[in-house]
């Protein structure tokens, strides 16, 4: 995750998009390219792998770039999410349901 991070801010250094990237800037982009993410299934089950490839690369770099413009590890804030959601959501009640935890 570390040498994606490093090539992804790199990537984005090079082209001097960085000033354009405030936390608020890239929490809308994060947004806005989960819109078109939702887009390429808006009508039916079918999509175009390849362009959903290409949408879900386009949120991926944008958390990525947020996590980083924030001084975050990206692959300790998922662990650290997943242990408090593991309470959440014990298996033994969670298992095989959709329910919100507090309908479990």
């Amino acid at each position: 995750m570390k040498e994606l991070t490093k090539k992804v801010v790199e990537f984005t250094r090079e082209r001097d998009w960085d000033q354009f990237h405030s936390p608020e800037n890239l929490a809308k982009s994060i947004s806005i390219e989960a819109g078109e993410l939702l887009e390429c299934f808006q009508w039916n089950n079918e999509y175009a792998l390849d362009e959903v490839k290409e949408e879900l690369a386009d949120v991926i770099n944008y958390c990525i770039l947020m996590a980083d413009k924030l001084g975050v590890d990206p692959e300790e804030i998922v662990l650290e999410k997943m242990d408090k959601t593991a309470k959440k959501y014990p298996v033994e009640k969670a298992k095989g349901k959709s329910l919100k935890y507090d309908k479990l």
